[in-house]
C-alpha cells in the first residue's frame, strides 16, 4: 500500500484510512495472542485514544479465539517527566480489571514517539502492581526515540520529520471516521499526538 492514500480540504495528507486501521489493529490482535502462549495477556489502553484501540484489540480476540482479554485504562498523568513544562490536564480514570501482578500486560497506545509516554505509563503500572512481562501495542510507530524503548506490536511504521504531527483520529473519540494524517509542522517545532 502506498501512501498518501487521500487528502483532506486543509491538505493534510491521510496516511491510513478506517481499513487500514481495522487491519492493523486485526493483525496485532493475532500476534498478541500469539506471543502470549496461551496465558491470558491484560490489554491496557493509555488515555486517551490507547483505550479504545485496546478495546478493538480485545474484540478481535474475541473474534477469532473465543475468550475476551480483559481491558483497562491508564492515566499517566502524574507520572509524566515535563508536568512542570505542560498545561495542568483533568486526570482520567485509571481502571485495572484484574491483578497485574505476575500477569502478561500489553500497553496499547495510538502513536510511539519519544517514548516518554511509555516510560511514564510502565511507573503507573508498578503503582498497581508487578507484571510478569510488559508489552507494547501501538498503532503507528513515527520514530525520534529519545529513550531505549521499542514496540512489540505495530501498526505502522511511519517515518517522519520531527516537526510533523502524527494525528490519530477515532471514531469512539474524535468526530467522524477513523484514521491517522500527517501534518506538516513550522520548521523547528517538535510535534506528535500531543503528547511526547
Amino acid at each position: 500500500m502506498s501512501w498518501p492514500l487521500r487528502v483532506l480540504e486543509d491538505s493534510v495528507p491521510l496516511v491510513m484510512a478506517a481499513a487500514d486501521v481495522r487491519k492493523s489493529l486485526s493483525r496485532m490482535a493475532h500476534e498478541i495472542v500469539e506471543g502470549s502462549r496461551g496465558e491470558a495477556p491484560v490489554l491496557v489502553g493509555i488515555h486517551t485514544r490507547g483505550v479504545p484501540l485496546a478495546r478493538r484489540i480485545a474484540s478481535a480476540i474475541e473474534g477469532f479465539a473465543g475468550s475476551r482479554a480483559p481491558v483497562g485504562a491508564l492515566d499517566i498523568g502524574l507520572y509524566r517527566d515535563d508536568l512542570a513544562s505542560r498545561p495542568a490536564m483533568p486526570l482520567a480514570a485509571t481502571r485495572l480489571p484484574v491483578d497485574i501482578t505476575d500477569r502478561i500486560v500489553v500497553l496499547v497506545d495510538d502513536v510511539l514517539y519519544t517514548g516518554r509516554t511509555v516510560r511514564a505509563a510502565m511507573d503507573a503500572l508498578n503503582a498497581f502492581g508487578r507484571p510478569a512481562v510488559i508489552r507494547l501495542a501501538v498503532l503507528v510507530d513515527r520514530g525520534h526515540r529519545q529513550l531505549p524503548i521499542r514496540p512489540d506490536h505495530v501498526g505502522k511504521n511511519l517515518p517522519t520529520a520531527a516537526s510533523e504531527r502524527v494525528s490519530v483520529r477515532l471514531v469512539e473519540i474524535d468526530r467522524g471516521e477513523d484514521g491517522v494524517w500527517i501534518e506538516p509542522g513550522a520548521p523547528g517545532i517538535s510535534g506528535a499526538d500531543g503528547r511526547v
